[in-house]
């Protein structure tokens, strides 16, 4: 019978949860970075052996590959929905406040997986250096592209530059992030999220 966790080969089932242990990798890799997470932490965390984690889940990059679209559909996802809001002020404010929301919660590591996951590793992790700056250069492109929508509908003025402006948005919520990791507070980094925005382009 195909275990529903894997869908792998065929056999005995691994006798644990795929998608709890995943969740708890994200964790561990959120709280610690990548190279910071040792194997045995995240063994430890995911609750399984070094074999059955690289059967499940392949090498520790592999799984880091994982935890990172596990953490981009999930507390991650703000970027997303906020690029259905119906005006690129909002999307910025959604933005931002979904960063302020998801990188100071006090029940989960601070700051932001896809910032500070591999922000100083050695030479073995540039896979993942590479990785996260396509991931955050995607997230910019892809406000961007709302924002360039927006001067095409007039809600943002003519003479705007979309990927500038995207630029600056997703630098401020990168920068809130790494202000979140270091302790600064919930209110004083929303207060920052509000100031940034008094400067909007008027239409």
């Amino acid at each position: 019978m195909r275990t529903k966790q894997s869908g792998g080969p065929t056999g005995r089932p691994r006798g644990f949860d795929a998608d709890e242990a995943l969740e708890r990798a994200m964790l561990v890799f959120w709280e610690h970075g990548y190279e910071g997470a040792s194997l045995a932490t995240l063994t430890g965390a995911m609750g399984i052996s070094a074999t059955s984690m690289y059967a499940a889940f392949g090498n520790k990059e592999e799984l880091f590959r994982k935890a990172l679209e596990r953490y981009t559909e999930g507390p991650g996802g703000y970027l997303t929905r906020a690029l259905d809001e119906p005006t690129a002020l909002e999307v910025a404010t959604a933005i931002l406040a979904g960063t302020v929301r998801t990188t100071a919660r006090p029940s989960a590591p601070q700051g932001c997986l896809g910032v500070q996951g591999a922000l100083s590793t050695s030479d073995a992790g540039q896979g993942v250096r590479d990785l996260l700056a396509t991931w955050r250069n995607d997230g910019c492109g892809k406000v961007g592209d709302r924002f360039r929508r927006a001067v095409d509908e007039g809600d943002l003025p003519p003479g705007t530059d979309p990927a500038l402006l995207a630029r600056y948005v997703t630098t401020l919520a990168f920068g809130i992030a790494v202000q979140a990791a270091s302790g600064v507070d919930r209110d004083e980094l929303q207060a920052m999220a509000d100031a940034a925005l008094h400067t909007w382009p008027p239409v």
